[in-house]
C-alpha cells in the first residue's frame, strides 16, 4: 500500500509519520495544491465558471516543483520515517528534474502533466538524459543517486552565517539593460552603480554594501552574466550558537 500524501498541511510529516504507523509500505508526494487560478471579472466568479459559480482546483505542473522537493526531503531525512520508500511526484518535465528527485529521496518518480503536455514518450526522453548524465557523473545504479543530497539539507540554522557571497558582473557579456540596478536600487540593497559612458551604460558591484541576496542574478536576462562568488571566510557560525540569539548555546 502506498500511501500518497496531500501538500495542503503545514507539516508534511505529520500525516506522513501517520501512514507509516498505519502500516504503510510507502508514500508518495505531492498531491495537487488547492488554488483558485482567476476570477472572471465579467461573471465575478471563480475560473473555471460553471453555471455561473466557481470553486478551487488542484494546482500542478512544474510551479509545485519546488514544494514537492522540500516535502520529500524533510521526509528522507526525518528519522522516524528512514528506510521507508518515496515516490516523488510534482513538476517532473525532463531528466533534470528527475535527477532531483531522486537526489532529495525519491526511489521513484512519477510523471502526469508533462505526459499530457508532450505525449508518453517524454518519458523516454527523461530515462535517455539521465542515463547520459549519471554515466558522465560515475553513477552505476539509480541507488547510488537517491538521497545523495540529504545529508545537506539541513533545518536553516544549521547553515553557516558567516558564508559570504558577492555578486560579480561579466562586463564583456553584460548588454546594458539595467534590470539589475533596478532591482537592487528599488527593493534590494543600493549595491549595484550606474554610469553612463560614451557608448552605453555601465554597471558594478558595490562590494561593501552587497548582501550576496542573489536578485540581480535572477532579473539578469543574460546567462551568467551575474555570477555570485563566495568568499573566504573564518570558520563556523551557526544560528544557535550566534551572539544574536536570546537562546543561544554556549561554543
Amino acid at each position: 500500500v502506498i500511501v500518497k500524501l496531500t501538500p495542503n498541511v503545514t507539516n508534511i510529516l505529520m500525516p506522513a509519520r501517520a501512514a507509516r504507523a498505519g502500516g504503510a509500505d510507502a508514500v508518495s508526494l505531492i498531491n495537487t495544491i488547492q488554488s483558485v487560478i482567476g476570477v472572471d471579472l465579467d461573471a465575478m466568479a471563480p475560473m473555471p465558471v460553471v453555471g455561473g459559480k466557481g470553486t478551487h482546483g488542484g494546482y500542478c505542473g512544474p510551479a509545485v516543483k519546488p514544494i514537492a522537493l522540500r516535502m520529500i526531503g524533510e521526509i528522507a531525512r526525518d528519522p522516524i520515517m528512514a528506510g521507508i520508500p518515496i515516490s516523488g511526484i510534482g513538476g517532473i518535465s525532463n531528466w533534470r528534474d528527475s535527477a532531483e528527485f531522486l537526489a532529495m529521496g525519491s526511489g521513484s518518480l512519477q510523471v502526469c502533466t508533462a505526459a499530457m503536455h508532450y505525449g508518453f514518450r517524454i518519458v523516454e526522453d527523461m530515462i535517455d538524459g539521465l542515463s547520459n548524465w549519471m554515466d558522465q557523473k560515475g553513477y552505476e545504479r539509480l541507488e547510488d543517486l537517491t538521497g545523495r543530497a540529504v545529508s545537506q539539507f539541513v533545518p536553516w540554522n544549521q547553515l553557516n552565517m558567516k558564508f559570504k557571497t558577492l555578486a560579480n558582473i561579466d562586463q564583456d557579456a553584460c548588454v546594458g539593460c539595467g534590470l539589475c540596478h533596478i532591482a537592487c536600487e528599488d527593493t534590494s540593497h543600493q549595491a549595484i552603480s550606474k554610469k553612463n559612458m560614451a557608448d552605453r551604460r555601465h554597471y558594478e558591484v558595490i562590494e561593501e554594501e552587497c548582501v550576496g541576496c542573489n536578485l540581480c542574478a535572477h532579473v539578469c536576462p543574460v546567462d551568467d552574466c551575474i555570477t555570485m562568488v563566495p568568499q573566504p571566510v573564518d570558520g563556523e557560525l551557526t544560528w544557535p550558537h550566534h551572539p544574536s540569539n536570546p537562546n543561544r548555546i554556549p561554543a
